[in-house]
């Protein structure tokens, strides 16, 4: 399988794919298809990488991930530890607007769906108030065939564009920058970084890894991510920060801070904020304001 071109198998007799995983951890290879994907994560957390934005994810969230946006769901280190006794569960749908589905999407009464779906092509996250609801609709459609489950799919459509106010996960969706080497090599820099983000780390040595000198390197990642790299760097730490203040198992947010890479908490608050938009305890306040539990017997 190439790194960043994943086919989806699709019957003959079929137009959607739905699939139930339970795994010891998520699909771990950053990689784009041409379906659109509604994922409801019900257990699992870690990083989700979407094109050039990353976003940290737990259980019962749903996200909607554009055709062709590169994705990964990257599960925490703790579930490739030895003995680790952790696991995930996903409900996937994935449809595309192209194939068989091309001539429905066509019909002047479904036209603003057809519409919702172009205009959110940089994905987004479901809102905390509507996953219940979503949810449900995700259930129905995974549990039904024929044309029960087309009309199931329809009604969850339908539902989905009524929201308003969706935040993107990514800017836009970025499907001409990559060929297969060139998703190789940014993968290898995503796992590295991700994987080293609590040390140092420099463009001399980001640019050994992709074989090319600094200053090569330097327009290369910026013409694919639309990023620098330290702004990258910093959005993985922050990443990695908010999930430990939601963890609540630290001594102090200056601690938190000193783990995730940065060299003091006058820089962490100010890239914090930057990125989150919200300080680091505001973004604590908030996030347990608006924490749901997960659905029961899911």
């Amino acid at each position: 399988m190439k790194i960043l071109e994943f086919t989806i198998p699709v019957p003959d007799n079929k137009t959607l794919i739905c699939k139930e995983e339970s795994l010891h951890h998520f699909y771990p290879h950053l990689h784009r298809h041409n379906e659109v994907q509604l994922t409801w994560v019900i257990q699992g957390e870690g990083t989700l990488v979407v094109d050039n934005k990353m976003h940290a994810f737990h259980g019962n969230q749903i996200f909607w991930i554009g055709a062709n946006q590169s994705h990964v769901f990257k599960s925490d280190p703790t579930y490739f530890e030895n003995n680790s006794n952790k696991s995930t569960h996903a409900i996937d749908i994935f449809f595309s607007c192209d194939s068989k589905l091309g001539s429905f999407f066509s019909i002047p009464e479904v036209k603003h769906l057809k519409n919702f779906i172009e205009q959110n092509g940089g994905g987004f996250q479901i809102p905390e108030k509507h996953i219940k609801g979503v949810s449900e609709k995700m259930m129905k459609v995974h549990g039904t065939n024929g044309v029960d489950q087309f009309l199931h799919f329809i009604d969850m459509l339908k539902f989905i564009a009524s929201f308003e106010q969706l935040e993107p996960l990514a800017a836009e969706a970025q499907t001409a920058s990559y060929d297969d080497t060139e998703g190789i090599r940014i993968a290898s820099i995503y796992n590295y970084v991700m994987q080293n983000y609590k040390q140092q780390i420099t463009l001399e040595e980001v640019s050994k890894l992709a074989y090319m000198t600094p200053q090569a390197f330097c327009r290369y990642f910026k013409k694919h991510t639309h990023n620098t790299l330290v702004s990258f760097v910093n959005q993985v730490r922050v990443n990695e920060a908010c999930k430990k203040l939601v963890d609540r198992n630290y001594d102090s947010i200056a601690s938190v801070a000193y783990n995730t890479g940065f060299n003091s908490i006058t820089n962490f608050n100010r890239v914090f904020k930057s990125i989150i938009k919200k300080s680091p305890k505001e973004y604590i306040d908030n996030y347990y304001q608006n924490i749901k539990q997960p659905v029961a017997n899911a």
